[in-house]
């Protein structure tokens, strides 16, 4: 009884300190995003840092130290400087997003990841939903995860594996500070990003993310693809609102505020960032570029389009190739999702376009866009067509397709989101378990097996699961969801609720790491926790 009574002190300490942060928060006003001029902020360029070393003319593993640090940060010329946290190499050189980390196929890149961050966090976050939070209440818990990466489940990311700054608290499942990652997959773009738990959200927006290529020349370079620095550019992109004084808003009152008094799923920002800049353009040649868009956003979908009628090339969806290059009028991406194209201005016949976003907020059945977030940048095109010595293959890279008749077990997994007596979510089971709950799927190295995704919730929820690959093999409507739902409640068992093909099937035959199957995660990628 004594242990409860101080855990419930506790909690009330926490609430109290968060509650005078959120009202210290509330006296500065919003700002509109119209103040703001569009297309004034040249995008920027990301520094590169190399996974790898060269010696004697060859490629040989290398070791990185990579911060995370307190600092300022200018997302629009006539807005005063954001406090934010950011990747880098040194408080100076870190940045909004962190540096792209180029790596080559097959060459070790080992990183010790360092939490330089304060005692107190920028943003509000609720103790009430399972959070990292440290014995001494002191510091801000961090760890990073490659997302697309296949590597050991200690080098992974997971968000119990939390530490403070100089790794004076470690969470549960902490091991070792120096991550390595084997880069033995295929080439392609992923993306890191803060991984600690109940805090994923707020370190995000605080800025913690940046690009990660894993290049191949062997296999890329017959392709003839763009290259260089000038014309293959990450655009990292992502959703902010913003006050008046510079700094990062976001909603502190729960909708659950009796149960949840600060934690508010499904963040909206009203300004576009690309590469840490709101609303940029880019100067651009006649000729072909490439571009690896990631969506960086909490829960906003994105769906890219020119206004012109510009099209895309699409080459790689999230960290693979696709077999062949695909002409697209627009690319639809979930949080966290990824889309490689090239774009051909000696196509356009004007001399700007604008790259633009019709996706509803929340996707698909939500708010349409509204001038602010309809926009993502501007592309200034130079008037004279010069040589192009790229092309675009007519072939990519194929992998093989998954064996369906070397399936060793078929998988159910369903989400179901409980609601408060005002029918709002609390929070969010896989097969009726929460995250605490003792391993339930545990598929076997070199596997082929099909999981049965059903979202009984009114949410889109990207699906993301660590250190493998899973094809998606079809997608049906639930019949009677409502049924279904009630079957739930009472069984928490898929199985048993006998839905037919009312579900997401999906392949995952498991691309593992040279044997290695401790810990993985499944997630839904919403970056609400």
């Amino acid at each position: 009884m004594v242990g409860m009574e101080r855990i419930l002190v506790l909690q009330i300490i926490y609430l109290v300190l968060v509650g005078l942060e959120v009202f210290a928060w509330a006296g500065v006003g919003l700002l509109n995003p119209s103040q703001l001029e569009m297309f004034v902020d040249e995008l920027p360029d990301m520094p590169k840092i190399k996974g790898y070393d060269v010696v004697n003319g060859f490629p040989v593993p290398n070791s990185l130290q990579i911060g995370m640090f307190h600092k300022k940060w200018k997302f629009h010329r006539d807005l005063p400087p954001t406090p934010v946290f950011a990747f880098g190499l040194s408080r100076d050189t870190a940045t909004i997003p962190g540096p792209t980390i180029e790596t080559l196929h097959g060459i070790d890149t080992h990183i010790t990841w360092k939490n330089y961050l304060p005692s107190k966090h920028i943003l509000p976050w609720d103790p009430t939903i399972p959070t990292a939070i440290p014995s001494t209440k002191k510091g801000i818990p961090t760890v990073v995860h490659l997302h697309g990466g296949i590597d050991e489940p200690k080098s992974d990311g997971l968000s119990t594996s939390w530490f403070t700054a100089k790794f004076r608290e470690r969470g549960p499942t902490w091991t070792n500070k120096k991550y390595h990652y084997h880069n033995f997959q295929h080439p392609g773009t992923l993306w890191y990003h803060d991984h600690a738990m109940g805090l994923t959200r707020v370190n995000l927006l605080a800025g913690l993310l940046g690009a990660y290529i894993i290049r191949d020349p062997n296999v890329e370079a017959p392709l003839r693809l763009p290259y260089d620095e000038e014309f293959d550019r990450p655009l990292v992109v992502f959703d902010r609102s913003f006050r008046t004084d510079g700094s990062i808003y976001m909603n502190s009152t729960g909708n659950n505020p009796s149960i949840h008094p600060h934690w508010r799923p499904e963040y909206f920002g009203d300004a576009i960032i690309v590469n840490g800049k709101a609303w940029p353009h880019m100067i651009v040649r006649r000729r072909k570029y490439r571009f690896r868009i990631i969506n960086a956003s909490n829960a906003r979908f994105f769906k890219f389009y020119f206004a012109s009628g510009l099209g895309f090339i699409h080459l790689a969806s999230d960290s693979a190739y696709n077999g062949r290059p695909v002409m697209v009028n627009n690319i639809l991406l979930a949080p966290s999702e990824i889309a490689d194209v090239v774009i051909d201005f000696s196509k356009s016949k004007s001399d700007s376009d604008i790259l633009a976003n019709d996706a509803s907020y929340p996707y698909p059945s939500g708010d349409p866009v509204n001038e602010a977030n309809s926009k993502i940048m501007k592309f200034i095109i130079k008037p004279h067509h010069e040589l192009d010595t790229s092309r675009i293959p007519s072939k990519l890279i194929n992998y093989p397709s998954p064996n369906l008749s070397s399936v060793s077990l078929t998988r159910y997994i369903a989400l179901y989101e409980y609601t408060s007596k005002i029918d709002q979510p609390v929070h969010l089971y896989i097969n009726g378990m929460p995250y605490e709950a003792p391993v339930t799927e545990t598929p076997k190295v070199g596997a082929t097996e099909i999981w049965n995704v059903i979202n009984l919730t009114e949410d889109n929820h990207p699906l993301h699961i660590h250190l493998g690959l899973f094809v998606a093999l079809d997608q049906t409507e639930l019949l009677n969801i409502e049924e279904f739902k009630e079957c739930m409640l009472k069984f928490n068992d898929a199985i048993k609720c006998h839905v037919g093909k009312a579900w997401l099937r999906l392949s995952l035959p498991y691309l593992r790491s040279r044997g290695q199957c401790d810990d993985e995660a499944i997630e839904i990628h919403q970056i609400e926790v």
